[in-house]
């Protein structure tokens, strides 16, 4: 089911049992900033995004080492080489994305925007890394006209089997309709992002199938922000302005009990955030990345799960 109507998703949602999948990845993989640039058609949606001369390649290999290495100490982590062709491809979970469907790993590829962004996708190494290697199935979406940037665009919660698709330039309807079909959902609520927002992973974070942290600006209503959190109460936790500048949202729980974010982020969380997530149960661990984050994504757009 996908819909707009907060009252039939949340009566679906609220029945669905945490038993749809592991609520984290197995591993994940990476795509180092090679050639790191501001990508002029990345920006014309993206505001998050420093200008030119905010772009430093060496610290921002720098930054992306130190990201593998801290990943890497809790679970898997490959990485694959970046093209200074493709500026924007240290965030890799737009374009790429995986799921098990009915038992059997899914590689799903998106539609990007950009056609800055869409020469990622069609990369033969990652996909026959997928295909070949972990013979998974692929589910190839870059080649019909709706954009949908996959797990930019659509949050999921992999526990219950729940999307939450919000709609901007980079994901309209029918793009949402594919994803959820893509990724075997449950259900799925569309919802408009407030303007200037491009990913609904800048606002809205599911940690573990268990809490929430979002932006309550950045939905164009913000009833259905409220919505969402409500599934998730009590650990559901509004983030004010300064942290949502920071990328707070843009978080990510790699196992059961943490959640990872940037320095930035983690130096803006209020105590009374850190307190509800401690709640909830998770530790908060960061890297600095600040040098990746000025082409306007942060460390939960540079991992690609693996599940």
């Amino acid at each position: 089911m996908i819909t707009r109507d907060r009252a039939r998703f949340l009566l679906i949602a609220a029945a669905c049992a945490p038993d749809f999948g592991p609520a984290t990845a197995r591993a994940a993989f990476l795509v180092t900033p090679e050639g790191f640039a501001r990508a002029e058609q990345s920006a014309e949606d993206n505001r998050y995004m420093a200008d030119a001369t905010a772009y430093d390649v060496a610290a921002a290999l720098a930054a992306h080492r130190r990201l593998h290495r801290a990943l890497a100490a809790s679970f898997p982590v490959v990485a694959f080489p970046g093209d200074p062709a493709t500026p924007d491809a240290t965030f890799p979970n737009n374009a790429f994305a995986t799921a098990r469907v009915d038992g059997r790993g899914r590689l799903v590829i998106g539609r990007m925007r950009h056609e800055v962004r869409q020469r990622e996708t069609g990369r033969e190494d990652i996909r026959r890394f997928f295909a070949d290697v972990l013979g998974y199935e692929t589910v190839d979406l870059s080649t019909q006209t709706s954009p949908c940037e996959l797990t930019g665009a659509l949050v999921i919660d992999r526990a219950r089997g729940l999307g939450f698709a919000g709609l901007s330039e980079r994901c309209d309807e029918d793009g949402a309709r594919r994803m959820h079909e893509a990724f075997g959902l449950r259900a799925t609520f569309v919802f408009d992002l407030a303007p200037g927002e491009y990913h609904t992973n800048v606002v809205l974070a599911v940690l573990g199938g268990r809490a929430m942290l979002y932006a309550p600006k950045g939905f164009c209503d913000a009833v259905d922000a409220e919505a969402i959190a409500s599934l998730y109460a009590p650990h559901a936790f509004a983030l004010d302005p300064d942290e949502a500048a920071a990328f707070a949202a843009n978080s990510i729980a790699l196992d059961s009990g943490c959640v990872w974010m940037s320095a930035r982020a983690d130096a803006a969380l209020h105590p009374a955030t850190r307190r509800g997530l401690a709640q909830a149960g998770f530790c908060v661990q960061s890297v600095d990345i600040d040098a990746i984050e000025a082409a306007g994504g942060s460390l939960r757009c540079c991992v690609a799960e693996i599940y």
